[in-house]
């Protein structure tokens, strides 16, 4: 789809994209603060007030007495709205019929800048925010993945100490969060739909959107450190899951993000592919995966799969010969050139509807402020190498910042069996 896109500052403070899509029918709108779990005041002992904020955030208002009330009016038309909470982020987010685009945008207005969170709603929320992490319990790579990242330095919680923390959290804490958090500096948005004729309409409904003076906060920071294996045994748990995180004490540069997700496609992108690949050919697994990530203070590399127990150390060693031939440089221009075809194929699919143009300009810009050039993108995923993606991979084992950690039947010395394997590569 084509599209324009500027960025408007709101006379409050607050900044955004406005994205034109001639043609469009709908709208896809996020609305997006710095106010996730890490800026929760006494975390510590509070750490559920963001998520529990976020479940009312449809909730009572200025103009209605109830969520329910709110909620029947919003989707009349078939409107669809969500919320979500990170570590760092809150975001707010809205499709709609393009008709109907600025009464929607009115509403998103009353639920970001005229909140009531009444007594009785976070009683509600408070109740359904404890039975999805109760839900999460069950889920091996929720429990498993959490402790990882908090053993390497993450400031985190495991699922069940934030189910031990909402005892202490009470309404007046979520009033407090958003008072303290969502103010005029602090907010990022990108709107996009057809706003052919529209835009001073557009920027005026933004423009009276009202809050309270405000920066918006930086990224806080962790150290991050190595640890032992760990084990979260589950008698019941027929197969073990791992998990396996590296860590790199910089960010890395948008080549070095790209050349990594060309090595996570040739290791674990597709059935041929060297690890996946060669691990379903024998049977060993269904699937595994591998994935980078680049934060502002910290880059992470992970992998992760569910194994049954007697192929674990096939699995493990598959991994480790794998990656030691990268290690190596044994890395063919021919399987760059595929993960590159690759890449461009999926790139090219990746805005065939507004919101997807929403998604690929809101993931940067609500990071970093960066407007992202989709044209560009082909050129950066070309300009991939051999040399960037042996130098990278290569990078995060001489950091030597890693752990390994397993959920399921087994022992520790079965984790310290596998995480002896894995330190080879750290030689």
């Amino acid at each position: 789809m084509q599209y324009e896109v500027s960025e408007f500052v709101l006379k409050s403070g607050g900044r955004g994209l406005i994205v034109n899509v001639p043609g469009a029918s709908v709208m896809s709108t996020q609305f997006h603060f710095r106010a996730g779990d890490r800026f929760v005041k006494n975390a510590a002992q509070k750490w559920e007030t963001a998520h529990i904020m976020e479940h009312m955030a449809f909730g009572a208002n200025r103009d209605f007495n109830s969520g329910t009330e709110f909620d029947t009016i919003f989707t009349e038309n078939g409107a669809y709205h969500n919320a979500y909470t990170s570590g760092t982020g809150m975001g707010y987010v809205a499709t709609c019929a393009g008709f109907e685009w600025d009464r929607i945008l009115e509403l998103q207005k009353l639920v970001l800048c005229y909140p009531k969170f009444t007594d009785e709603e976070f009683k509600s929320e408070y109740g359904n925010v404890k039975s999805e992490l109760t839900g999460y319990l069950s889920d091996a790579e929720r429990v498993l993945w959490p402790k990882a990242a908090q053993l390497l330095g993450d400031t985190t919680l495991t699922y069940q100490e934030r189910l031990d923390l909402m005892p202490n959290v009470t309404v007046d804490d979520v009033r407090d969060h958003y008072h303290r958090t969502h103010t005029a500096g602090n907010l990022r948005f990108v709107v996009a739909g057809d706003f052919t004729g529209k835009l001073t309409k557009l920027r005026e409904i933004l423009n009276s959107f009202e809050l309270i003076d405000g920066d918006r906060p930086p990224l806080p920071v962790d150290e991050l450190h190595s640890f032992a294996p760990f084990v979260i045994r589950r008698k019941d748990v027929p197969d073990i899951t791992f998990g396996w995180t590296m860590s790199l004490s910089r960010r890395l540069s948008d080549d070095e993000d790209a050349a990594m997700d060309a090595l996570n496609h040739i290791l674990n992108g597709t059935l041929h592919s060297r690890i996946q690949g060669k691990a379903r050919e024998k049977g060993l697994i269904y699937g595994i995966w591998s994935d980078t990530s680049a934060g502002e203070h910290n880059s992470s590399w992970d992998f992760g799969a569910a194994v049954e127990p007697e192929k674990l150390n096939k699995v493990f060693d598959l991994i480790v010969r794998e990656i030691t031939r990268i290690q190596d440089g044994d890395l063919s221009e021919s399987e760059i050139d595929s993960a590159k075809k690759y890449a461009l194929g999926r790139h090219q699919m990746g805005i065939q509807t507004v919101g997807q143009i929403n998604n690929w300009l809101a993931n940067r810009y609500f990071f970093d402020g960066r407007i992202e050039d989709f044209a560009a993108q082909p050129a950066r995923i070309n300009n991939i190498t051999r040399e960037r993606i042996i130098d990278t991979a290569r990078d995060f084992f001489d950091s030597n910042c890693w752990g390994l950690g397993l959920y399921g039947n087994t022992d520790k010395t079965t984790a310290d069996r596998l995480q002896e394997k894995l330190g080879k590569l750290f030689k």
